[in-house]
């Protein structure tokens, strides 16, 4: 493949580049000098990556060592000669953002497995694993199945109701559960079977071939499960739980701070975009806020990309440094001479094979496709497609598998986002979608039809720092400054992270319900008087405010307003306070008090005819207490019941009468 070494120089001036034809073999010396002088080097070569890091390792001084695929992402095209502003980008974006370190949960097996069954296949399977694991196996229906001679292992009947848990902690519910007679000759036989049976294992094979025990099922750890009628399939089970046991290090895909969650206030629920976005369960609700579960999460990242707050954020890596790669990638191609660039996120597993083997037996990508790997397409949110093209990106395209290993609405309603704020913008055309396929050709022939698109004439080059939603303000502020047609407001469509609300003040009583409800503060009051403002800013249409309202004058209205971030907040009801009868300090509503009065006067039992009690209601706190205090009567006082007669009074009575 050409190498375009000037253009690799031209994004590249603070480093020294070396360019060579065999450097993992004939030229491997030159690269032996360069880690011996103990430099920090980058190399453009991932296939032969041990060979490079063994060499390395050879002197104990030696700088860091990092690798970019240069060959698969571009010179292996049918556009090979104008792929080097493509190249250039690569190597600079990984010499410009390492992949920065991490959190992580561990998960610990002791190899406690449960084989689930139908047949005596379940048992076949077991017989390849007794002398690996502590194998355990349930068969729902064991007729027929001869005794082994000697019990290698157990066997019971049952049938799972429940399961929850994970890779070293699965707990299951069964029903009809019966251990077999140990004098069971010709067949196996069972005692009393028995309901709600809890059994716990460290590994969960399922060989049932029923529906899965587990939603989004293959991404349970510890969860394995084929058809008992593929022997293939039921062998890479088998080998695959083989590997399971020990402790085990798990990314800790999400960083969660309950304390922005807008789940729920007071019991009243708000926000529930993770919940009906997650595929695994590993979200559930937890009083005011949601919880995850490292353990079952899974790191397809919707609640991440969905979250309005931010309270969710993806961890793998964290959503500053993915926008801070994107702009070195697109910064270097623009500044190399690249144009119209399509950015094109992938995942490495299936991303990365398909774009290889488009390399290897195909055209491989286009020129201007910037390849970008995440660890899950569905990561994403509308921050890096607002960041792409505020960066200079002509189009985004999502790269995802034709049969999804789990539900991918979380990208449908971000790209379903992203259409309208681009198209009101003057981004014309079909800027932002999806490819789904696992055939390379068909990658391949996608990506040349996109339609030939100009991203903006002067690119945005901001840096970003922060959390999820003060990243995505920012990315959406620049994209607007450089739009070709920008405007200040546009409607978004339902569920959008951004917007306003309407309040039919005529309803409105100023009880400030709303303002205790807001997680966000996007509601607001004044102490020195009844007023409620609101920051449209700070609005992530959560719905709680609408939904604790007892007056039901509260409405939603999504959109993205790109002057709400500098403008002052909106009065929405201001009223005049009613002044103490006794004090003159002012508190509550006036309209409000004298609604109360009107109501009360003449028509209440307790009020009525009393106009003591009635100016009570007129008193602030301290001179309502004070009042009754004074006046020893109590407000809530009705008219004096008779005693309640008892037993006694009627015996004293009926001797009085006797005396007499």
């Amino acid at each position: 493949m050409p190498l375009d070494g000037a253009a690799v120089r031209s994004v590249c001036r603070d480093s020294v580049v070396l360019e060579g034809r065999q450097l993992c073999r004939a030229e491997l010396d030159r690269f032996r000098k360069v880690a011996a002088a103990g430099t920090d080097m980058l190399v453009a070569c991932t296939q032969e990556a041990p060979v490079f890091t063994e060499v390395a390792g050879e002197f104990d001084d030696a700088g860091a060592l990092s690798f970019v695929n240069i060959r698969e992402n571009a010179g292996w095209s049918s556009e090979a000669a104008a792929s080097g502003p493509k190249m250039a980008a690569l190597i600079a974006a990984a010499a410009a953002e390492p992949v920065p370190d991490y959190p992580s949960v561990s998960l610990s097996s002791d190899g406690v497995t449960l084989l689930y069954g139908n047949d005596e296949r379940v048992i076949e399977a077991a017989q390849l694993l007794k002398d690996h694991l502590d194998v355990t196996v349930l068969i729902k229906r064991p007729e027929g199945i001869a005794p082994a001679s000697v019990t290698d292992f157990p066997v019971v009947k049952g049938s799972i109701r429940s399961a929850k848990g994970y890779l070293g902690a699965f707990e299951l519910a069964v029903d009809d559960y019966a251990a077999p007679h140990p004098s069971s000759r010709r067949e196996l036989t069972f005692g009393a079977a028995r309901n709600g049976a809890v059994s716990r294992c460290d590994i969960l094979i399922d060989l049932s071939g029923g529906a899965p025990l587990f939603p989004a099922s293959d991404l349970r750890d510890g969860y394995l499960r084929a058809d008992p009628a593929d022997p293939a399939a039921v062998l890479r089970a088998v080998l695959k739980a083989r590997d399971l046991t020990g402790s085990f290090d798990k990314p800790r895909y999400i960083t969660f701070n309950e304390n922005i969650c807008a789940h729920s206030r007071s019991k009243i629920v708000g926000c529930r975009r993770c919940l009906d976005l997650c595929p695994t369960g590993a979200i559930v609700p937890d009083g005011n806020h949601v919880s995850i579960d490292p353990h079952i999460c899974a790191g397809c990242g919707q609640c991440a990309a969905a979250c309005p707050t931010g309270a969710a954020a993806y961890a793998v890596p964290p959503v500053d440094a993915s926008l801070r790669q994107l702009r070195a990638l697109l910064g270097a191609y623009r500044l190399a001479g690249g144009k119209r660039a399509v950015v094109l996120f992938h995942d490495a597993e299936h991303g990365g094979a398909l774009i290889d083997a488009l390399a290897r037996h195909g055209d491989g990508l286009p020129a201007n496709v910037l390849p970008v790997k995440v660890n899950e397409v569905t990561q994403l949110g509308l921050e890096a497609i607002a960041a792409a093209f505020a960066y200079g990106a002509a189009a985004v395209r999502f790269l995802l598998r034709a049969k999804p290993r789990h539900d991918v609405a979380g990208l449908a309603r971000t790209i379903a986002l992203a259409e309208p704020i681009l198209a009101g913008l003057g981004f014309a055309g079909a800027r932002v979608g999806t490819v789904e396929t696992d055939d390379p050709d068909i990658l391949g022939s996608t990506l040349r039809a996109i339609a030939a698109m100009d991203g903006v004439a002067k690119p945005a080059t901001f840096s970003v720092v922060g959390g999820k939603r003060e990243v995505m303000r920012l990315a959406l502020r620049e994209m607007h400054a450089v739009a070709p047609t920008p405007v200040d407001v546009v409607p978004l469509p339902e569920g959008a992270p951004f917007g306003t609300i309407e309040v039919k003040v005529e309803g409105c009583t100023l009880c400030l319900s709303c303002v205790s409800a807001c997680p966000t503060g996007a509601l607001s009051d004044d102490p020195e008087r009844p007023l409620l403002r609101f920051a449209e800013d700070a609005c992530v249409q959560c719905g709680l405010c609408k939904a604790t309202c007892p007056e039901k004058v509260i409405s939603l209205t999504p959109q993205i307003n790109f002057l709400a971030p500098t403008a002052m907040n909106r009065v929405i009801k201001q009223e005049e306070p009613f002044h103490c009868i006794a004090c003159d300090a002012p508190f509550g509503v006036k309209s409000t008090v004298e609604r109360v009065v009107a109501k009360l006067e003449g028509q209440h039992w307790m009020f009525k005819n009393s106009k003591e009690r009635l100016d009570v209601i007129r008193m602030c706190a301290d001179c309502r207490v004070n009042a009754m205090a004074k006046e020893n009567f109590d407000p809530f006082a009705a008219t004096p019941r008779p005693l309640t007669r008892t037993t006694e009074d009627y015996l004293r009575e009926r001797e009085q009468k006797d005396e007499s």
